[in-house]
Parts: structure tokens; sequence; C-alpha cells
């Protein structure tokens, strides 16, 4: 099984930009589809974004799309995701997660390893 750590998060202003890491080990990270999840206090884990193993197929929800890439360097084994124009309501823990089977990539059950989480806080 593939484990997982995300660093990057921190404290920034409306407006600005964080980039995320998710860095894999134990497995390459090329073998997974890897999906951004967030999580604020007091409510339910949100889908941020997700990319396929062959990088062909990205998704978004609407809330983060525009804003939101995700990408992958499997060189580096590490998945990124790089967030722009960032809102008071982006903040939240986010973690990223892998699975081999790209289905239903948006529910967070459809993944089997998950990161420790990492805040992002954004300041209005």
């Amino acid at each position: 099984q593939v484990q997982l750590v995300e660093s990057g998060g921190g404290l920034v202003q409306a407006g600005g930009s964080l980039r995320l890491s998710c860095a894999a080990s134990g497995r390459t990270v090329s073998m997974y589809a890897v999906g951004w999840f967030r999580q604020a206090p007091g409510k339910e884990r949100e889908f941020v974004a997700v990319i396929a193993r062959s990088s062909a197929n990205i998704y978004y929800p609407d809330s983060v799309k525009g804003r939101f890439v995700i990408s992958r360097d499997n060189a580096k084994n590490t998945v990124y995701l790089q967030m722009n124009s960032l809102k008071p309501e982006d903040t939240a823990v986010y973690y990223c997660a892998a699975t081999r089977n790209y289905y239903r990539p948006s529910t967070s059950s459809a993944y089997d390893s998950w990161g420790q989480g990492t805040q992002v806080t954004v300041s209005s």
C-alpha cells in the first residue's frame, strides 16, 4: 500500500496562492489515481480534485474549477495541488488520497490510502 504525506499548507490572505504537495512512498504514485479532498470544521469531507494515473482524466468540482490545478510528477513520486485566488471558504484541512481504481473518484470511499492532512487557512 502506498503511504502519502501532504505538505505546503499555511496561512494566506484572500486572493493569494498556495501549492500543496502529496509525496508518495512505498509504491510508485504512477500506479494510482490521486485525489485531493478537504474538510472544514463541522463540515463533511469535500472533493477538490482528482488526476488519473495517465493524467488524461482530471476533474474538479465547480467550487474550485478555474482556480485550482492538480498535476503529477511521477519522477518525483509527487502530486501537486496549485491553489490560486484563494477565498476564506477554502479554509480547511486538505488531504490527498490514492486509489488503483478510477471509479467514482469524487467520493472518498473510492480511496484506500490517505495522508494525514495539511491545514490551509485563508484570511479575509
